[in-house]
């Protein structure tokens, strides 16, 4: 692996879609790069609940064995109680007349793909522990007490704007990838529609891909933006971007199905905050590598907020491309400004999901809720 069809998925964003409820009809998807399983034209509410799994850490070097950190608590939250306390609850007016909890309950949990979690435990290998990671944290300042005023009292945020002048931001957005919480690993298999609603469900909303880009090659000085996140050329090394998939999976990923993707492609992602230069001069981590990340974009011709996926993942050595390069059909340029458009969708009909797929809030400054 990775022979052709593998980079193909890659570059789709991979072909699996799902069902958003684990307990409805799982349907191979179609294949092509617009393979999306129907679901549901509305995100309404509900997770399972799963069993502890065995997590590996792996040492540094991507060939090495497994070997487990000592006294340290797996990275995976392998039961429904564990992810759903990694999600804070501050609802906008879209859910004042809708119960939370029972939307958690149902599209939350570790059982599978039809639920929102770290990916499958079994699977899944990492470099870097959490205590790792927060000793790599420490001393860093992910938000001062300004920023998180400016951001609705949110944590882990900080406003984003052009010019150099921050009273004039209109937005905010996570510092990391959704849960935003330090050192834990991100969440995936979330379609754009419940990543949307779980931003919701925190007084917040999915992020534009324009503050998105903003985030990434934006200065808060005021100076030239950045071809990447941290700086003008293309370095596998510093984010989570450089984990062939021949070398980090035991089997080829089969993503022919919602179910053989889970089975068989391990979502290899690291800690939030973990890889300590993959942070835009804003102060925002992994805008490259880890996860790729669902937002919106308004779409003129559709007059309709359309789903945006874009960013790559911890595979991205795999179809990575430098700016200098050719363009060819198996790889891509992951710079801030790159404007794919993979799995576009009415924000609330869009229910692609993916092993390597996940999101960030923002929030718009000057309103009670992102509601």
């Amino acid at each position: 692996m990775p022979g052709r069809w593998f980079v193909m998925v890659v570059l789709a964003l991979a072909l699996a879609g799902c069902k958003a409820s684990s307990n409805e009809e799982r349907r191979p998807a179609k294949p092509g790069p617009s393979a999306s399983a129907a679901a549901p034209s509305a995100p309404l509410p509900e997770g399972g609940v799963g069993e502890a799994s065995e997590i590996h850490e792996r040492r540094a070097d991507a060939g090495a064995p497994d070997a487990a950190v000592a006294g340290e608590r797996p990275l995976h939250h392998a039961t429904q109680e564990g992810l759903l306390a990694l999600i804070s609850i501050a609802p906008g007016k879209k859910w004042r007349k809708r119960d939370p909890g029972e939307f958690l309950r149902r599209y939350v949990g570790p059982d599978g793909p039809g639920q929102t979690n770290q990916g499958n435990p079994a699977l899944a290998r990492h470099v870097i522990g959490r205590a790792q990671c927060l000793e790599g944290l420490r001393g860093v300042t992910l938000q001062t007490e300004a920023q998180r005023e400016m951001c609705g009292g949110h944590e882990n945020m900080v406003p984003i704007y052009a010019g150099g002048d921050a009273a004039k931001a209109r937005a905010c957005i996570d510092v990391f990838e959704y849960p935003n919480r330090a050192c834990e690993l991100p969440m995936v298999w979330v379609p754009p529609a419940h990543a949307a609603a779980l931003c919701e469900l925190q007084g917040k909303r999915l992020c534009t891909q324009d503050e998105w880009v903003l985030a990434c090659r934006g200065d808060p000085e005021g100076g030239a933006p950045s071809t990447y996140a941290y700086g003008s050329e293309l370095d596998l090394d510093i984010c989570n971007t450089n984990k062939p998939a021949a070398k980090w999976s035991d089997k080829p990923c089969d993503p022919r199905t919602i179910d053989t993707t889970w089975a068989t492609c391990a979502t290899n992602t690291e800690p939030a905050g973990s890889s300590p230069r993959c942070r835009s001069r804003f102060g925002v981590y992994d805008q490259h590598g880890n996860v790729a990340e669902a937002m919106t974009r308004f779409d003129p011709e559709e007059d309709k907020v359309v789903s945006q996926l874009k960013g790559s993942a911890f595979f991205y050595v795999d179809v990575a491309r430098r700016l200098d390069e050719p363009p060819r059909r198996e790889v891509y340029s992951d710079h801030c400004a790159h404007d794919p458009r993979w799995h576009v969708q009415p924000i609330r009909k869009a229910f692609h999901v993916n092993y390597h797929l996940g999101f960030r809030c923002c929030f718009t400054r000057g309103k009670g809720s992102g509601g």
